[in-house]
């Protein structure tokens, strides 16, 4: 099946128009959200900076406290046995023996400094702006998704750079201007969601990434880490034990009990590595062992990565007369002074995409007024509405009131397509925020089951799909691969396009003239490398349209 790419996403395949509760441990989701994590940090920086002075303070008196007792023992104490002889130097050697080291040393300073430090911590925390666990874990997994759908090395990633072994050398597919390196601790986290998860194939990659960089710097402990060097050859060792390797898991934890000779639990561990060795020993084979996990949603995972790497390169052979590009009125009055440029993508499915469809002013308003309503996107699982791995990121939903400009996008969809978009017969404006390594696994935008809650609307299916892209470009370089975040991927049989525009707009119909679903439909967006990404999406409905114009799937006709 050939197909074409978009850099414009896709939406999702539910309809709510009620704002859920927001829920906590969702800011992995949306990048906004982890834009505002900068402030919040920012916050905990100051409580920190006055913990520093206020301990600071603590210990230029402890100093002040040392240097008056040593320069007494130097230059009093060490002299003459008549100085004790002074009841004046006896009286002050007995007050600091019984009252100033017992104030020193029991002095409340060091706790109230510690529980002011923490105070201002829990006041962060209330404020309930902080990540939990669960955000840790869903950006964890980002970082893996973004490995596996985009062949990424993990020792690239590691040094802030997004790298592929193409030819047997790394080749960088993207260089962001500004990145980070990982430490130890960054990889043995990642490496632990991974392992909890009984994901062996990641956990291997990542915790081999934090055993050596814990090496790298001697095994030394931070205070701000969470693992240590013998945390990640613990997890490593079972790890490699998982998978197969056993003569390695006995390497690792014979190493780890050099750091530790008396944990029972990994003398037991090496004492069984040793009898499976002496029992099965290992045959000579280049097969590491890893597999990836399988999923249990995406049957074409193989074809939507295939994709997803190309980065929308497009074949030499991609040539059909019969798509062209035209400035487009759909004869309607609202357009005729200033008709809006068309380039018609597709026949099969008939695909539209409308250049400049807003203004950058307008992109920058419909973001803001999604901002206090985004929540956790959702799909439809039955007759219910729950979240999803395979859909990362976070939705609000416009009503017409919400502002002049949600009214006047209305109308201007309208315009092009001469189709009712006012509720019932179309749903409220999506606005969706993707979040780290946030992507849209292949899906349908029309209903496949009669109890989808897409029908409560008692509109019929969504017969088509109209998507404004809303997203700031990306500070590019030369390269093209910039924009691969943004790709939306068609599964067609039409040949493959890649193109993005800010500010433009995509329209596809979802369903044939029969009210059946296209299956030329099923499309995807690939997962956030980089960038903030931001779509607005418009479902029409099939009831309200019987006596609307509509514009010809074929546009010769």
């Amino acid at each position: 099946m050939l197909y074409y790419f978009k850099s414009i996403y896709s939406a999702c395949v539910i309809i709510s128009v009620i704002l859920m509760p927001l829920s906590f441990g969702e800011m992995y989701t949306s990048l906004l959200n982890v834009k505002q994590a900068i402030n919040v940090e920012r916050q905990l920086i100051d409580h920190l900076e006055t913990y520093i002075e206020h301990e600071s303070e603590r210990l230029e008196d402890i100093k002040r406290f040392y240097a008056k007792v040593s320069d007494l023992h130097s230059e009093v104490y060490s002299g003459p046995s008549a100085a004790m002889a002074n009841p004046l130097v006896a009286f002050t050697l007995i007050k600091r023996l019984q009252s100033e080291w017992l104030n020193l040393i029991y002095s409340d300073e060091a706790q109230e400094n510690t529980q002011a430090f923490r105070s201002g911590y829990k006041e962060v925390e209330k404020e309930g702006s902080l990540p939990k666990l669960e955000d840790l874990q869903g950006a964890a997994k980002g970082l893996m998704r973004l490995q596996d759908v985009y062949a990424l090395q993990v020792g690239g990633l590691v040094r802030g750079h997004f790298q592929r072994i193409t030819d047997g050398n790394p080749i960088d597919i993207y260089s962001p201007t500004v990145s980070v390196p990982l430490s130890g601790d960054d990889c043995f986290l990642v490496g632990k969601v991974a392992y909890e998860l009984e994901d062996y194939y990641h956990s291997v990659q990542w915790l081999e990434e934090s055993v050596r960089l814990f090496r790298g710097a001697g095994g030394e402990w931070s205070p701000e880490n969470e693992g240590t060097l013998e945390d990640a050859l613990d997890h490593l060792a079972f790890s490699h034990f998982k998978t197969g390797n056993i003569s390695y898991a006995l390497s690792l934890s014979q190493e780890l009990l050099n750091h530790d000779p008396m944990n029972g639990r990994v003398l037991k561990n090496v004492q069984k590595y040793e009898r499976l060795l002496v029992d099965s020993p290992p045959l000579l084979s280049t097969d590491t062992g890893l597999k990836r996990p399988n999923t249990t949603y995406l049957r074409t995972r193989n074809t939507y990565e295939r994709l997803c790497r190309t980065q929308g390169t497009q074949p030499t052979h991609y040539e059909n007369p019969r798509l062209f590009c035209d400035y487009f009125n759909n004869d309607s009055p609202g357009l005729l002074l200033q008709p809006i440029r068309r380039e018609v993508l597709s026949l099969q499915p008939y695909v539209v995409l409308y250049h400049s469809f807003i203004t950058d002013s307008e992109a920058e308003s419909i973001r803001d007024l999604a901002q206090t309503g985004l929540r956790r996107s959702v799909v439809a699982s039955g007759e219910e509405q729950v979240t999803a791995e395979y859909r990362i990121s976070k939705s609000a939903w416009l009503k017409e009131t919400a502002h002049p400009i949600i009214g006047r996008l209305d109308q201007r969809i309208t315009l092009l397509t001469g189709l009712n978009v006012q509720p019932p017969y179309a749903e409220y404006l999506q606005v969706v925020n993707y979040g780290i390594g946030g992507h849209y696994e292949p899906h349908f935008d029309h209903a496949t089951s009669a109890s989808s809650p897409l029908f409560k609307l008692n509109t019929g299916n969504r017969v088509a799909t109209f998507m404004i892209y809303v997203s700031t470009i990306v500070a590019h370089t030369k390269s093209r691969h910039d924009f691969k975040c943004f790709f939306l991927m068609f599964f067609s049989d039409t040949f493959p396009l890649s193109l993005v525009f800010q500010n433009a707009a995509l329209f596809w119909w979802n369903l044939h003239r029969n009210g059946q679903g296209d299956g030329d439909t099923l499309h995807a967006g690939c997962p956030v490398l980089v960038g903030d990404k931001w779509v607005a999406n418009k479902w029409i409905h099939e009831y309200g349209q019987e006596f609307q114009r509509r514009c010809s799937p074929n546009p010769e006709e």
